[in-house]
Parts: structure tokens; C-alpha cells; sequence
């Protein structure tokens, strides 16, 4: 079994990480819902009380609120950390366990960040053009692009699976991903929202931070409808209150739009001050009927401190999860802060560079954005005797499941799990060889566990639509092509483009319409002039 593709290394190393993208049930594989308890990651009391784990970085990352900020530029911050993959690539286990099927549970890094691709995108081709400030995290990128999951059924989720066996692969050796999509909510059926806005207003905001932040604003205030609930908070010197419990009229009510008129950059800030007066109002607001919001947004110049995380953790295991959203210059723009405060607060973590982006992610994407679907989603895959994870391209996998920390999944929206492993017991590995997949998650309207699981065939997985997986190849080439150039000096730079070019011309091949590789063009080409 093979597919055609460049010489290229770097897509020879997609083609090894990505897996075949599944657009449904394949073949006679079947999903279905199970009733009874599955044992694994959910947490005994989350499923008792509706509420997860904190999450959230350690006492080590505590930094307080900055001092003396003004309207100058900032310097460029440090070159970040590029994560890399959660589990390096390992040599074959020296014994081999031929007898016992395997079970591997997987789980995304962060299933809601997007920061990566957005910076990425803007650092290059809004006139800085390199990513060498930019973090370039592999799973934003999965997180970011769409690849094509059909939604699942109302209040379920579905499972989209597929293999592939490269054939420049040693024997017994596999790639498989998995696609865990949710339901499609519309604004006309999903539930009121009780939205807090705690905005940075401090002078490093100045300029394209602050007309950004206010553009959040406007898109926000656009998907709002009648029966929601906002209120917000400003935080520099000191902060105040802007709105408390307004009841909106629908969407762009006169009075909200006021006070986002009125937003202005001065001062130092006090995130502590601002963090606890913006959940004092999400408190005050919170209805049984409405899901809760904290929406924080800052240029990410201030730090949160261990007292922070804490306030920040609390109030997401009471249901009140925060979005960070980060605004201002791609290049420059700090991202630890919006990091820390949404790995504790469970919500989405976005990056606006411009308006366009302001709007796809508060209009377009507001109810994906803003809500969840699911709440600890976790991922067992059941394979043949003698498997074992080869190199995950931005997934923990483990056969241990302790310490391990599950991620949300929001409405209109899908998470991609994408594993190379292999096995010592290729002959196992026939045609009728089962493969099942199994999904656990808390269901936020209950509270109670849920899963739903689907039993295929090795044949059955290998049958499916190859459009998906040329995009998927594209998509890792690219973030792995960005982390190249990085490393690069001068001379070398242009050729860590060509695998990726090569893995994009595929898939264009095969998806010549679709918009998100032609972005991805856009940016390979300038870094290659």
C-alpha cells in the first residue's frame, strides 16, 4: 500500500508522521454508543460535579504584574521554545510481546490553541518576514486547518479513522490518525452566554494592540443576541468597571458598542486587580440557563502569578473557563501569559493580528470559539499484539494513563490525533486484523460520562479518500519546514522550503479550491525569496 508523493525528505517525514484523514466510516466499520462505564481517564468526581482539572503552569512560572509599561515598542522577545513532539521517536523495544493486544491512549497537547499558524502567517507576510520570534507548536497547526470531519450527531460526538503504511516504511510499520468531530450548533440553537470582558488597557496597548482589542470587541458584540449577558472590565493602573450584567438586545447593542468606543490605552497594568473583578461580575451573572465566559485579552506583557492560576482554575472547575486572546504585533507578541491562564482556565487560546482574523474568530468562529461541546476528551486506540508508538507528530500517547491532562472540544469543531507506530508482529497484521477506537468524554450538559466507540478492520482503515491526507502532509510539512528555517543559516533557509512545496503541490493536486493551502503557499514562497 502507497501513495505518491515528492523526494523530498521533509514530506517523506510527513507522509511518516500524518495519517490517512478518515471522512467517515469506511468499509463495514461500525460506530456506536456504549452504555456502560468505561475505565480510564475520567475523573470520578468531574463526572460527579461537571468540574476537571486546573491544569495550569506551576508556582516556578510566577511572575506578578508588570511595571512601567508605556507606548514604546517593545524589543523583540527571546527566540521560544518550539516544543517539538510530545514523545520523541524511539528505537524498537528489544522484546517482543507478540501474545497481548495493545491499548494506547491519546490525548491532543492543547485541542484549543491556534496561536502558532496566525503568527506565523502574520510575522512573514505582514512585513517582518521570518518566524524566528514565533513559537511553532506542530498541534496548533493541526488545531488551526480544517480537514474535512463530517459533524457528528446532536449532543454526541463521532469518530473519523484511517492507516496508512508508507511505503518507504520498514515492515510493520503504521500511521494512524483519528478524528474526533462534535456536533454543528448554530446561533439559533445554542444556549445563552454570560460573556465577562477583562480587557487590557494598559499603555503598552498603544496603538495596533488597542484598535485590535477593540475590533475583538466589535466582532464579539456582533454575535451576541438577545438574552445574553455581558459585562467589562478594564485593567491598567487601576481598574473599572464598564458593565455589569447587561442584559444585550441582540446583536450590536447601542450600549456595549458605547463602551467599546470609549476603550483607551494608558497607564501600567494590574492584571491581578482585573482578573478578580472580571470573575466578581462572572459570578454575579452566572445563570443555570447561561454558559459562563471570561474572555481576557492583553498584548501579553504582563505575567500571572501562582495566585492568578489559582483564581483562574477555581472558577473554570466552577464552569466559568476564560479565552485568552492575545492582539498586537505578531512578531513581538508575547505568548506566555495567554499559555498560563488558558491551560488553567480551559478555554480556547487565539492570537488576532488583524480585523480579518478578529472576525473569523468572534463571528465566523464565535460559537466554536466561545463554547464546548465535550469537556475531557480522551482517545483509546485497541490494536494487535505487538504495536508500540514509533513518534507522535503533536499528541501525548501512552499506555499509562496517570498524569496525563485531557482537553476540551468545542462545538463545529474536530480534534486530529495522528500517530506513527509499529509492531514486531507484522503477520498480525492481516487484512481482517480489529482495530478499535474508543472515545471517553464528560457531557457538560449532564455531567455524566460518555463514550462512543468504533471497530474496524486494518482493510477497512486503509479504504478511504486520500484528499485528506495530502492536506494533512501539507499542514506538517509546513510547521515542520517553519521549524527548519529557524534553525537554518542564511544560505540554507530556501531549502527547508522544498519538502513542504513538494507536500502542498499534492495536495493542491487534489483540493486545488481550497483556500487554507493556498495561505500556506502565500508564506512558503515569501521565506523562500
Amino acid at each position: 500500500m502507497s501513495a505518491s508523493r515528492p523526494t523530498a525528505r521533509c514530506l517523506r517525514s510527513a507522509l511518516s508522521l500524518l495519517a490517512l484523514v478518515g471522512l467517515g466510516a469506511a468499509g463495514c466499520s461500525s460506530t456506536e454508543e456504549l452504555d456502560g462505564p468505561l475505565t480510564g481517564l475520567v475523573d470520578d468526581d468531574a463526572a460527579s460535579d461537571g468540574g476537571e482539572s486546573s491544569g495550569g503552569a506551576s508556582d516556578d512560572d510566577a511572575g506578578g504584574s508588570d511595571s512601567g509599561e508605556d507606548a514604546s515598542d517593545p524589543e523583540p522577545p527571546a527566540e521560544p521554545d518550539d516544543g517539538g513532539h510530545a514523545v520523541p521517536a524511539s528505537e524498537p523495544s528489544t522484546t517482543c510481546n507478540a501474545d497481548d493486544d495493545v491499548a494506547l491512549w491519546i490525548l491532543p497537547n492543547d485541542s484549543n490553541a491556534t496561536t502558532s499558524p496566525v503568527r506565523a502567517r502574520e510575522a512573514v507576510l505582514g512585513g517582518f518576514g521570518t518566524v524566528q520570534p514565533v513559537a511553532i507548536r506542530t498541534w496548533e497547526f493541526f488545531n488551526y486547518y480544517d480537514f474535512g470531519y463530517p459533524a457528528a450527531a446532536p449532543g454526541s460526538l463521532a469518530i473519523g479513522a484511517a492507516l496508512l503504511e508508507p511505503a518507504d516504511a520498514p515492515a510493520g510499520e503504521l500511521v494512524v490518525q483519528v478524528g474526533v468531530s462534535s456536533e454543528t450548533i448554530t446561533a439559533e440553537t445554542r444556549a445563552p452566554l454570560s460573556v465577562t470582558l477583562v480587557l487590557d488597557t494598559s499603555g503598552s496597548m498603544e496603538g495596533p494592540a488597542i484598535a485590535m482589542l477593540k475590533e475583538t470587541c466589535y466582532a464579539l458584540a456582533s454575535s451576541l443576541q438577545e438574552g445574553d449577558v455581558i459585562s467589562m472590565v478594564t485593567w491598567s493602573t487601576e481598574h473599572a468597571v464598564l458593565l455589569a450584567s447587561h442584559e444585550v438586545k441582540g446583536p450590536d447593542d447601542p450600549v456595549l458598542l458605547a463602551s467599546i468606543d470609549a476603550l483607551a490605552a494608558s497607564g501600567v497594568s494590574d492584571l491581578h486587580a482585573g482578573l478578580e473583578a472580571g470573575y466578581a461580575l462572572a459570578q454575579q451573572s452566572a445563570t443555570s440557563a447561561h454558559e459562563s465566559r471570561v474572555v481576557l485579552v492583553s498584548d501579553g506583557g504582563a505575567a500571572a502569578d501562582a495566585s492568578d492560576l489559582a483564581l483562574i482554575a477555581q472558577h473554570s472547575e466552577d464552569g466559568i473557563d476564560l479565552v485568552g486572546v492575545g492582539v498586537g504585533d505578531a512578531a513581538t507578541y508575547r505568548d506566555d501569559l495567554m499559555d498560563t491562564v488558558t491551560a488553567a482556565g480551559k478555554g480556547a487560546t487565539v492570537f488576532i493580528a488583524d480585523a480579518d482574523e478578529a472576525w473569523a474568530t468572534f463571528h465566523d468562529r464565535f460559537i466554536a470559539t466561545m463554547t464546548v461541546a465535550a469537556r475531557n476528551v480522551q482517545l483509546r486506540l485497541d490494536l494487535p499484539p505487538g504495536f508500540e508508538i514509533v513518534d507522535p507528530s503533536a499528541d501525548e500517547a501512552t499506555v499509562d494513563t496517570a498524569g496525563i491532562e485531557p482537553q476540551h472540544l468545542a462545538p463545529n469543531d474536530a480534534m486530529v490525533f495522528h500517530q506513527r507506530i509499529r509492531t514486531c508482529a507484522p503477520q498480525l497484521v492481516t487484512d481482517d486484523a480489529p482495530i478499535t477506537i474508543t472515545v471517553i468524554w464528560i457531557d457538560p450538559a449532564t455531567s455524566l460520562p460518555r463514550q462512543i466507540q468504533r471497530k474496524s478492520t486494518v482493510a477497512e482503515l486503509v479504504a478511504a479518500d486520500q484528499a485528506p491526507l495530502y492536506k494533512g502532509a501539507a499542514v506538517l510539512a509546513y510547521a515542520e519546514s517553519l521549524k527548519a528555517y529557524k534553525q537554518a543559516d542564511a544560505e540554507g533557509r530556501e531549502s527547508t522550503m522544498t519538502g513542504a512545496l513538494g507536500a502542498l503541490a499534492q495536495a493542491e493536486a487534489l483540493l486545488p479550491a481550497d483556500p487554507e493551502l493556498a495561505e500556506i503557499r502565500q508564506v512558503l514562497e515569501t521565506l523562500a525569496q
